[in-house]
């Protein structure tokens, strides 16, 4: 895998902070808690995946806030050029962070072999 040039982490650090932010002004309960747990740029400063914690929520309300966070894309990107003072912002791809269920069930997981070990002394 390649490594990420610094200005492009630089600014995936910068979306990380400001996407929240942006979220938070709007007046969409759904939408405006969402906790975003990363942010990953393609082809420069064009394309961004924002991951959030959807783990909550169940699949309606997964392709409800879905819906909302894409309506709201627009207010999103303004509210970063006006923060940012760039020339274009990223186009933004909102996705449900999966990586957050698979630790979850992991730590389950070691627990459950701890209590075993426990009973078997």
């Amino acid at each position: 895998m390649k490594d990420k040039s610094i200005n492009l982490q630089r600014t995936e650090s910068l979306l990380r902070e400001l996407v929240p932010e942006a979220l938070g002004d709007l007046s969409d309960n759904r939408i405006n808690s969402l906790t975003i747990t990363d942010v990953k740029c393609k082809n420069g400063k064009y394309d961004a995946k924002v991951y959030y914690d959807g783990n909550d929520l169940t699949q309606v309300e997964r392709k409800e806030v879905q819906k909302a966070l894409y309506s709201a894309n627009s207010r999103i990107k303004s509210y970063i050029l006006n923060s940012t003072g760039w020339y274009k912002c990223p186009d933004f791809t909102f996705e449900n962070d999966t990586n957050l269920e698979s630790i979850h069930k992991l730590e389950e997981l070691f627990a459950k072999i701890k209590q075993d070990e426990k009973k078997e002394e």
